[in-house]
């Protein structure tokens, strides 16, 4: 008929009902077809994920098609008969009809899909056509029936559930009266699902499970008529119903909304994401990441439509979730944007959070910039990857911190750790100057910023006029920088006083930390002390400088003993000053040769005023642990050790049976060191040896008059001493010197192979015939050394060894004549090498003259 007569009117509204009729038919014949599909996967096994997602394209073509299809009221216009309408009416809804049943059946086998509902309304935003109550109609009873299922389940695994809820609470605000009334309706059916998520409503009892399902079916439509319009209900039930981690979802999924470009929902998004967090923000994981999406967003776009409320979503994850919000924001590289500082300060908009706010910043202040623990060696490595730099980013950000009146009474409270922690930045940020000039000086901003908003503006003042803040970062001036804030502190009376006091206190008993932290530990608080109290120190501080005598960091010990030095004349008062003597000993150890030196200086200066009762009863160990040193590399320490030894011999004269054995066991060193290559170091063994001469009451008085001496004549003197009254000592004194033949120092080599022969001359019927033939082996090594005084001295000694082996014929012979000799063999021995030293002549100054060489 067309054809025929293609200009008349009836014939083209024919065409365009058939024509209409036809798309109908394509569109059911489209949706069976992709409903056959998504049957036939249903009862696949193929793999979830890709079973999923060529469902949820059928799905997609399926809504795609129902977008097409015009409204039923211009399909009702194509009929031309009552019955051509009902046909038409039939066919429309059929075709919603299979779609729905498309989803039904998707829900009845896995809660997992019912995600397909959030990407059905995602692109129903997308496109707003006429069916969007009737999709949400669909959407409503597909919801209606899983909440049906779930209570019918024994488990329920829905994880669509947080980002489902935030789409539908968007359109529960909707300007369409029925969408949003379906859209309150949905919220029901999904918390009654989010319901049996949280807990087994019913799985063990049919009758509750029974009861639930009738209290919800009659509370239903009074909830939904409370969500329609009511942002504030949403919020509070949405908490209070979905599982933290659906929670999550939520949220994150209206911050996305944020960025939409249709005003309106990014608008409603903001409100109902704000109430959310103001109930229920302690309840939300994932913050760090929530941090980082609104960072990137507003990076992305610095003059954000949404950017305040994207700031007050910072405010309200920083009331319970301080922590997690601090961590990622001190994640950012270094120096901080601008959008970073005003997440900052969004951060420490409210004093609440303040406490906990400085506390993560200080746990993070606890790290070095650019140190971090390699996990295969467990040692420190150095990197200056952006990732290691969270010290300089927190230092950065107290400079914003502190300052705002909301953490006024916060760094009130945490001054004094403040303080340290900052202090302790700026020794670290002085080994990254030349690396990092651009980012050394926050934690020296932040330093200043603590002064000021804690009422020190004086204390700063008088700074800058010391130029303090100029080279405070100096690693060269840094340890007087650090002097120079505690004296300047402690000089204005500073009303944190005691809280410092205490809390330099607590780190120094914590446990171990890095050196360069002692060091400015021990500077502040000696400073402080100094400043305070009178001598001597409260006991409970005195302990931490005899700990800190052997720190392993040589300044810290020198700084120590340095400061207990100075409380000589007090050390009478000192509680338990035995224990402080014991660990200046112990310091005698140390690897570095400047704390050996301070540590004998301080020894002395307090043992000149010690109590002489206490001082006797420490004599002992005292002696014995100068007789190491004076066999010591330095020869500073080995002249200063032999001269203490001396003088306690002096200051102890009284106690000679006590310091006898310990006089014999430093006989041998006193001896070979006379000829020291060092004059202090000769001239401190004739002083002592005077004074061992006096104490064991020795005859000789060779050392006394003789202002230039013989090496030769002092060893046979005193060996002729020992022949008469220590003569058991000889064996002794002989494995003493032994050790000195196999040294590297020719004067020493020289000394000892004289003194050797000597006892052995005045000994060797003391001697078993194996120690004679140790002795004979060291002997025969030195024939052959190259300095040819060695060679000559060595065959005397080896003569003499020689004639002793010769004469011990057996061990029950040589016993006897031990025996024998014991009482009767007295003989003075007669020189025997006429030996030269090689060493000028040394004069032989007075007590007060050594004491002056030394120092």
């Amino acid at each position: 008929c067309f054809y025929r007569n293609p200009y008349n009117f009836n014939y083209l509204i024919l065409y365009d009902s058939l024509k209409s009729y036809l798309s109908l038919v394509d569109i059911y014949s489209g949706l069976l077809s992709n409903q056959s599909v998504i049957l036939a996967m249903n009862s696949s096994f193929v793999d979830p994920l890709r079973q999923f997602e060529s469902q949820l394209k059928k799905i997609e073509s399926s809504f795609r098609m129902l977008a097409s299809m015009p409204s039923l009221d211009k399909v009702k216009q194509l009929g031309s008969s009552n019955e051509d309408i009902e046909d038409l009416e039939n066919l429309y809804q059929n075709i919603l009809n299979m779609f729905e049943y498309s989803l039904l059946s998707l829900v009845t086998t896995d809660f997992y899909k019912l995600q397909i509902l959030k990407e059905i309304l995602v692109w129903m935003s997308e496109d707003s056509s006429y069916l969007q109550d009737r999709i949400m109609i669909i959407i409503n009873t597909v919801l209606k029936f899983a909440a049906w299922k779930a209570r019918r389940c024994t488990s329920v695994d829905a994880p669509c559930l947080g980002v489902l809820a935030a789409e539908l609470s968007l359109l529960c605000s909707h300007d369409d009266s029925l969408i949003a009334q379906q859209a309150s309706l949905g919220m029901c059916h999904l918390f009654d699902i989010a319901k049996c998520q949280h807990a087994d409503i019913g799985k063990s009892n049919p009758t509750d499970s029974k009861s639930h399902s009738v209290l919800l079916s009659s509370n239903v439509e009074v909830l939904a008529k409370k969500f329609q319009q009511n942002k504030r209900e949403i919020a509070q039930t949405v908490g209070q119903t979905l599982l933290p981690s659906l929670l999550t979802d939520f949220v994150r999924s209206l911050l996305m909304k944020l960025s939409s470009p249709d005003d309106k929902i990014a608008s409603e998004a903001a409100s109902i994401l704000t109430l959310t967090l103001t109930f229920h923000s302690h309840k939300v994981t994932m913050v760090s990441k929530i941090v980082d999406a609104i960072y990137k967003q507003l990076c992305e776009n610095s003059f954000h439509n949404m950017k305040c409320d994207m700031l007050g979503v910072i405010t309200l994850l920083t009331r319970t979730s301080p922590k997690k919000v601090i961590f990622q924001l001190m994640d950012y590289p270094v120096p901080a944007d601008d959008t970073l500082i005003q997440m900052w300060q969004a951060a420490g908009s409210e004093a609440t959070p303040a406490p906990h706010v400085l506390k993560t910043i200080l746990l993070i202040l606890k790290g070095k910039p650019g140190e971090m623990e390699d996990s295969l060696t467990e040692r420190k490595r150095f990197s200056l990857d952006a990732t290691n730099v969270m010290p300089l980013a927190a230092s950065q950000a107290l400079c914003t911190f502190l300052p705002l009146g909301s953490y006024k009474k916060a760094v009130a409270q945490f001054f004094p750790q403040l303080l340290m922690a900052l202090m302790f930045q700026v020794s670290y940020s002085s080994e990254l100057s030349l690396m990092l000039t651009d980012r050394t000086l926050y934690a020296q901003d932040a330093l200043r910023a603590l002064l000021n908003c804690s009422g020190l503006q004086e204390v700063d003042i008088t700074l800058t006029k010391k130029s303090f803040w100029n080279h405070l970062s100096e690693e060269l001036y840094h340890r007087y920088r650090v002097y120079l804030l505690a004296k300047t502190l402690s000089g204005c009376n500073f009303p944190q006083f005691p809280e410092t006091l205490h809390y330099l206190y607590k780190l120094s008993v914590e446990g171990p930390r890095r050196s360069e932290d002692n060091l400015i530990i021990v500077i502040f608080l000696t400073e402080l002390l100094n400043n305070f109290f009178k001598e001597p120190f409260p006991e409970v501080f005195l302990v931490l400088f005899r700990n800190w005598i052997n720190d392993s960091n040589p300044v810290v010990s020198k700084l120590s003993l340095l400061r207990i030095a100075q409380m000589s004349s007090v050390v009478n008062e000192i509680e338990n000053v035995s224990s402080l003597l014991i660990a200046i000993l112990d310091a005698f150890l140390s690897k570095d040769e400047t704390v050996v030196r301070r540590a004998l200086l301080t020894l002395r200066t307090l043992l000149a005023k010690l109590d002489k009762v206490i001082y006797s009863s420490l004599c002992t160990r005292i002696a014995s642990s100068y007789c190491p040193l004076m066999d010591h590399i330095n020869g500073g320490i080995r002249s200063m050790a032999i001269r203490h030894f001396g003088e306690l011999l002096r200051e102890m004269s009284q106690y000679t049976w006590m310091l006898s054995d310990v006089v014999l066991g430093g006989l041998v060193p006193l001896i070979v060191f006379l000829e020291d290559d060092e004059e202090r170091v000769a001239n401190a063994c004739k002083y002592t040896l005077k004074i061992c001469t006096l104490q064991l009451k020795w005859s000789t008085s060779y050392l006394l008059k003789n202002a230039n001496y013989s090496f030769e004549m002092v060893v046979l003197n005193i060996c002729n001493n020992l022949i008469i009254s220590h003569r058991n000592y000889i064996r002794d004194l002989i494995s003493d010197t032994l050790g000195f033949l196999w040294s590297s120092r020719t004067y020493l080599k020289r000394a000892s192979v004289i003194l050797v022969g000597y006892l052995a001359k005045s000994g060797g019927h003391l001697l078993h015939r194996d120690e004679i033939e140790v002795m004979l082996d060291v002997i025969e090594r030195l024939l052959r050394d190259e300095d040819p005084v060695i060679k000559e001295l060595a065959k005397i000694t080896h003569s003499i060894f020689k004639k002793i082996a010769h004469k011990l014929t057996s061990a029950t012979l040589k016993q006897n004549f031990q025996k024998l000799l014991k009482f009767f063999y007295i003989k003075k021995l007669k020189p025997l090498y006429n030996y030269n030293s090689p060493n000028r002549q040394r004069d032989s100054p007075t007590d007060s003259e050594y004491i002056k060489n030394d120092k």
